[in-house]
């Protein structure tokens, strides 16, 4: 809601940028610009959606919009119009007094969003107390109505609780309250469902949509995935490299997307949900071959239950899992968060002993041994991808280092072979050989990743577990980073174990499908068979709940 100084230009548009030019000052060399001359407007009532790889200057509009650059960051030209007032120039005690109460604003990571050492009720009511809205009562009611209205169960027991004994959903659910609890006009929202599984981003969404509907809000919405932004937003401006390359319709820039780098965005989103047709293609060209190929993973009746600790309930996190995964062949695991899927990665490689059952990689069995027990040989044959290259590659070692690590540490080779092997490593993963002697944080995350997979492969293991592979990556790197493995594993008949919880890029790459929920298989079979003719109402969720797979129940 607009306070009486704000109003809506008769145009419509509740905010304007106009030529918005956004410089962020470095030490020793010129100022880097970071957004270059961008006009967009975004009317009331309706939601505007910026789309763009991570470094294409998303995240700086929204910051620019809220008045909350870095220090070191400055509007360097152009205007950003808000009901009417120009925001850009305002001092700091002007700009609090809109930000919070007119426009609200949700952070990417809901945990770091809030403090740890706060109840949730307390952080919602914040804005409130902060511009003088309500007292305490006043504000107790209002967080617990709004607790209510955004689908949280038993307001007044979330009210008391602190981030880490909620969800990740249910954490966004307490930012979204925060943002609506001084009745904004405008909200922007960063990237909100990113670190969320998909049928939880999905309720995110539809929320907001409700928001739209109920509220009469207006949303900027921060996106990379251009399938969200087609669902959701009446219009969408693409961004690269700080300038805007295509804007419009929503659905005249997907039909139309006209610049390249649109249309490379448009073939990399999960638009149009192609994982069916994907899975078919594959079980076609494997037919027969696939039934004969030797067994590299076999587990039978595997079960794994964490004991209660402190007066919580035990938690059965793999019951009775049994299967088996064929060489040159790929097993998709799927599954939210908390479905199991981690504790299985952790049982194939060793890592935890299971209660009972049995798991054999190459005709060994898996066994858990404390660090320094003899498991070399099994450690060989099984290497991982894990989901974050930033955090898994080692910052001080360089890349040659680290593609040797495993070389090394299973004593393969002398130093020139080990060398020899690097170079045809970063050769079959698309990197150039130069990156050899270069630090990790000096790659792109796409150039990382790939580091990661050579890594994997350097010891010629029988199993690779490509845990969360491609889900801290943008769209095309994504894209990217698909193709390359199943050409890898086109070429060298390698056997993948691919974990994630979004069922779309499960079906792109998989042969054969385990849906994981609460422990249990609860669907199994060819990823044609999971994709086309799914029999559980979980499946079906899974499958409504990926972008693009059909209409959104609520245009947002």
């Amino acid at each position: 809601m607009l306070s009486p100084e704000l109003s809506v230009p008769e145009s419509g548009a509740l905010l304007s940028l106009e030529d918005v030019v956004v410089d962020f000052d470095v030490p020793g060399r010129p100022p880097a610009r970071v957004v270059d001359e961008v006009s967009l407007s975004l009317r009331a009532g309706q939601v505007l959606a910026l789309v763009g790889e991570s470094g294409s200057g998303k995240s700086t509009l929204a910051r620019t919009v809220t008045g909350t650059l870095a220090e070191n960051g400055r509007v360097s030209g152009g205007r950003v119009l808000f009901g009417g007032r120009q925001l850009n120039g305002l001092r700091d005690k002007q700009y609090r007094a809109i930000r919070g109460r007119e426009i609200g604003y949700i952070p990417q990571d809901a945990l770091l969003g809030l403090n740890p050492l706060l109840p949730v009720g307390v952080q919602a009511g914040e804005p409130l107390r902060a511009h003088g809205l309500a007292d305490k009562a006043d504000r107790r009611e209002r967080v617990l109505d709004l607790f209510g209205k955004v689908g949280l169960r038993n307001p007044d027991k979330v009210f008391h609780a602190y981030p880490h004994e909620l969800s990740g959903g249910m954490c966004q659910r307490v930012l979204i309250a925060a943002a609506m609890s001084t009745g904004p006009a405008l909200l922007v929202a960063d990237e909100p469902t990113t670190a969320l599984d998909v049928t939880v981003q999905k309720r995110i969404l539809d929320l907001l949509s409700q928001l739209v509907a109920d509220e009469g809000l207006s949303i900027l919405l921060i996106t990379h995935d251009l399938g969200v932004a087609a669902e959701r937003a009446d219009e969408i401006a693409v961004l690269q490299n700080g300038r805007l390359v295509r804007s419009g319709r929503a659905a005249e820039v997907i039909a139309d997307p006209g610049d390249p780098y649109t249309s490379a965005l448009v073939r990399s989103s999960s638009l149009g949900f192609e994982g069916a047709a994907a899975a078919v293609e594959r079980q076609e060209r494997r037919g027969a071959d696939e039934r004969a190929a030797p067994i590299v993973v076999r587990a039978e009746h595997v079960r794994k239950t964490f004991v209660a600790h402190r007066g919580r309930e035990s938690v059965t996190a793999v019951a009775d899992a049994s299967f088996v995964v064929r060489r040159g062949t790929t097993l998709g695991v799927v599954g939210e968060s908390g479905s199991g899927k981690t504790t299985l990665v952790r049982l194939l490689a060793g890592l935890t002993a299971p209660d009972s059952g049995t798991i054999e990689v190459a005709g060994e069995p898996v066994v858990h041994r404390r660090r320094g027990a003899g498991q070399g040989a099994l450690y060989r044959k099984i290497q991982m991808v894990y989901q974050d290259p930033f955090a898994s590659l080692n910052p001080r070692a360089t890349v040659r280092a680290i593609i040797e690590e495993p070389l090394r540490g299973h004593k393969l080779g002398d130093r020139d072979r080990r060398r020899r092997r690097v170079v045809e490593l970063l050769d079959r993963t698309g990197l150039p050989t130069g990156v050899a002697d270069r630090y990790t944080a000096e790659l792109s995350g796409g150039q990382r990743q790939r580091v990661a997979i050579a890594r994997a492969l350097a010891p010629d293991p029988e199993l690779v577990i490509l845990d969360e592979p491609v889900s801290a990556l943008d769209v095309t790197v994504q894209r990217q980073i698909l193709d390359l493995l199943v050409s890898l594993q086109r070429e060298l008949a390698l056997t993948y174990v691919f974990i994630s919880h979004d069922l779309g890029v499960i079906a792109e790459v998989s042969d054969q499908i385990l849906v994981l929920h609460h422990g249990d298989i609860v669907e199994r079979g060819t990823a044609v068979e999971v994709i086309t003719a799914a029999r559980t109402d979980y499946v079906k969720e899974l499958l409504a709940s990926v972008p693009g797979a059909g209409p959104a129940t609520v245009s947002i």
